[in-house]
């Protein structure tokens, strides 16, 4: 998962991997998941929607959203995050507007919708290739002989991060392959007047504050005093709306960042578990064992033979 509390405001990501659970979050991206093979619960604010093997989710921007895995064996499933820079003509529509239902089935997915995820998946260098789809994929083509050219001579990110102004022919592509992507997908959704919430509520208030302030030394009583309420009150919404205390919820949020640059960077361990908002090499080390059951150094191995 990358840096949802950090995000670089003119990025894409697109990634499959295996799903697991994850903590309540929000991002400015929108995030469209596509479920490769068991199943996922995703969670949108009170609401839990099941998807199976080839259904389709849109989390829009600023949703508050988790993940579940209640499906045993393997699951695996395409997160594709895409900033506000690449909204284009959709960019109102996703910051006012929110789904009824963000779940969209697989029999009622046109083969555009995954020929847009396979090109944009080519261009962030993952090599998954998808061939479920309403229409018949084989006889649908939205590339050109250009398009492939673009391809052929284009880096490819290996972290699968890109941002506009890196190559602009690739930068074109995916702006053109996301508004396709938009274009088939928003049209299969009930569309419902978003809530004006972020202001007022509490639990929206928790998630941001926790998103961007967890670098840093956290505690109850100081997240208390700057959001105004009583530790009583803030202890309450993580007991009964995270089903966690304070300390494991800041820590989740800490090690999903810390697993993504042990993956995707070549920076120590040490720097890392800094950078996340660790202040303890032990603490660090036993939360991390804890919920991987390894090693911060032997996760990295793994992940990089993987």
């Amino acid at each position: 998962m990358i840096p949802l509390y950090q995000e670089n405001l003119d990025a894409i990501q697109i990634r499959e991997k295996d799903s697991n659970h994850f903590s309540p979050h929000l991002h400015k991206s929108i995030e469209i998941v596509y479920i490769t093979k068991g199943q996922l619960e995703l969670g949108i604010d009170t609401q839990l929607y099941h998807l199976d093997e080839g259904d389709l989710a849109i989390v829009f921007p600023d949703q508050i959203h988790h993940f579940q895995v209640f499906h045993p064996g393997k699951n695996r499933a395409i997160h594709l995050l895409a900033a506000p820079s690449y909204f284009g003509a959709y960019r109102e529509l996703l910051i006012t507007l929110q789904a009824k239902n963000p779940v969209i089935k697989k029999d009622l997915l046109d083969a555009e919708v995954l020929l847009a995820l396979n090109k944009i998946m080519e261009l962030a260098g993952e090599n998954t290739t998808l061939h479920e789809g309403r229409k018949n994929l084989d006889n649908t083509s939205l590339s050109t002989d250009k398009d492939t050219k673009a391809l052929e001579t284009t880096s490819l990110s290996t972290d699968n991060v890109i941002t506009p102004g890196q190559l602009n022919t690739k930068n074109t592509l995916l702006h053109s392959w996301i508004q396709i992507l938009l274009s088939y997908t928003l049209q299969e959704l009930t569309l419902i007047q978003r809530p004006n919430i972020h202001d007022y509520d509490l639990v929206y208030q928790t998630i941001a504050y926790v998103a961007e302030h967890f670098h840093e030394p956290l505690s109850l009583t100081s997240m208390a005093k700057d959001l105004g309420i009583s530790q009583f009150t803030l202890s309450r919404v993580f007991s009964r709306t995270f089903h966690k205390n304070f300390n494991q919820y800041v820590n989740e949020i800490r090690l999903d960042y810390v697993t993504l640059l042990l993956k995707d960077s070549d920076t120590s361990v040490t720097e890392i578990m800094y950078d996340a908002g660790f202040q303890s090499q032990a603490t660090f080390n036993r939360v991390f064992q804890e919920k991987y059951h390894m090693t911060p150094k032997q996760y990295r191995k793994l992940t990089h033979m993987t």
